[in-house]
């Protein structure tokens, strides 16, 4: 060994050797250049904490010049997007229950009528304020409203009804949230992350670590399919899954005081099955790992998506189109709009169905691809 503390010689080699172990270790490489990339993408493209253009259904009694003049300054806000015109308040009261719109504007019959005389009628908003950052700039953005739509209307004859106090009210309901309380926002949405977090990196790890301790040819030399690897890999997390549940939704009601307005039956199903998915997805990050720090890496490229594009930090409706068709992908959006719904809104199985069909088949799609990867393993 030479005397010399630092030799040039050594070190480059040294530093070219890591060079090639990281080339050889090709998936590490994509998550250090991957991760970043995706952290700009989404922090500079589609997060977005003042949202836009969301959807709103309008049920008007009176269909008049006027009140086309204020659906339209409405959407003149930049707040909000007209999706529907809605036939009855059945129709409204579905589509604020199952997400379709996050406000509903009922125009009342006579409503032209009563503001030809100068009664001040009223205009009722009502907003889905389960999420209250999603609605609050988009409700602040009324307050001069009722004072500026119609001022290119009332002209002529009608000009006595413009002075500097509004025409008409707007009067505001805030509906699921009516205090705007963050905390039943984002209690209810941490089971969701949490959940995401520790399935998916229990999973991968239990499967990876087989491989890296030589127990996984003690598996393959017993008579097990893969399938009944797979399944039981995975049912002994779902009843960790069940304690952290458990946990939070205790917590969620005895310390922040979250309302339970639905069916609690409706949630477990929904946590069953978003449980299961997310397993799934662990263990097929077990199947390309080859190493417990590989799979790691994965866990953390799936997590941070989810987090940020499933509208639990950032309101879902605000995103582009682009990341919100991404987000569609994620079991946690739908998740989140399944607990959000059943815990604040009330929610039965019908209203939850939009949001649970799509985390079965992300579920079976997983678990198919899973098995057959593993089949490969085995092979």
């Amino acid at each position: 060994m030479s005397g010399r503390l630092l030799s040039p010689t050594r070190l480059l080699a040294m530093i070219l050797k890591e060079f090639i172990q990281m080339k050889r270790d090709r998936m590490t490489f994509a998550m250090m250049i991957g991760i970043p990339i995706i952290q700009l993408l989404l922090f500079g493209f589609a997060i977005n904490s003042d949202p836009k253009h969301l959807p709103t259904v309008v049920l008007s009694y009176d269909n008049s010049d006027l009140t086309r003049s204020f659906v339209a300054a409405l959407q003149n806000t930049g707040y909000y997007r007209i999706e529907r015109i809605a036939v009855n308040q059945e129709e409204v009261d579905r589509m604020l229950d199952r997400g379709e719109a996050l406000f509903a504007v009922t125009i009342p019959a006579g409503f032209t009528r009563g503001l030809i005389r100068g009664d001040r009628p009223e205009l009722l908003v009502e907003a889905d304020a389960s999420d209250p950052i999603a609605a609050g700039n988009a409700l602040s953005a009324l307050g001069t409203l009722n004072s500026r739509a119609l001022q290119h209307d009332l002209k002529g004859s009608l000009e006595p009804l413009a002075p500097s106090e509004a025409p008409f009210d707007l009067r505001i309901h805030r509906r699921y949230n009516p205090e705007g309380v963050t905390s039943y926002n984002i209690v209810p949405g941490l089971v969701g992350t949490i959940l995401t977090m520790t399935m998916v990196i229990m999973t991968s790890l239990a499967v990876t670590r087989e491989r890296e301790r030589g127990t996984m040819e003690n598996l393959l030399a017993m008579p097990i399919t893969p399938l009944e690897v797979m399944l039981g890999k995975l049912l002994p997390f779902i009843g960790v899954g069940a304690v952290q549940v458990l946990v939070i939704i205790s917590a969620a009601r005895l310390l922040f005081g979250v309302p339970m307005m639905g069916n609690p039956g409706v949630l477990a199903v929904g946590l069953l099955v978003f449980i299961a998915a997310n397993l799934a997805m662990g263990f097929l990050f077990s199947t390309v790992a080859r190493n417990q720090l590989q799979a790691m890496q994965m866990s953390f490229f799936f997590f941070l998506p989810s987090i940020l594009m499933s509208g639990f930090m950032f309101p879902f409706k605000g995103m582009p189109r682009w990341a919100q068709i991404l987000g569609e992908i994620l079991p946690l959006t739908h998740f989140l709009r399944i607990v959000r719904g059943v815990m604040l809104k009330g929610n039965g199985l019908i209203e939850a169905w939009p949001n649970l069909w799509p985390l079965i088949l992300f579920l079976l799609v997983i678990a198919t691809v899973s098995v057959m990867r593993y089949r490969q393993t085995l092979e």
